[in-house]
């Protein structure tokens, strides 16, 4: 390391990210996986509008029973 380090044209908070805008990685089982990407295909759906869909109905079904 050096002693000193020149930060006078440092910009702060240049790479700060909200937390809100952080997107959490899911993974899902293969065999999950391929049973959406099937689905999505003969719909014309990407994965990621199927999985929100089925997750948003999911929500209102338990929505139902709390």
């Amino acid at each position: 390391m050096k002693d000193e380090y020149d930060f006078s044209n440092a910009e702060q908070g240049k790479f700060f990210v909200p937390v809100e805008d952080i997107q959490t990685p899911i993974y899902l089982d293969r065999d999950i996986l391929q049973f959406l990407n099937t689905q999505g295909a003969k719909n014309g759906e990407s994965l990621e509008r199927l999985v929100n869909a089925l997750l948003r109905k999911d929500i209102e079904i338990a929505k139902h029973f709390s």
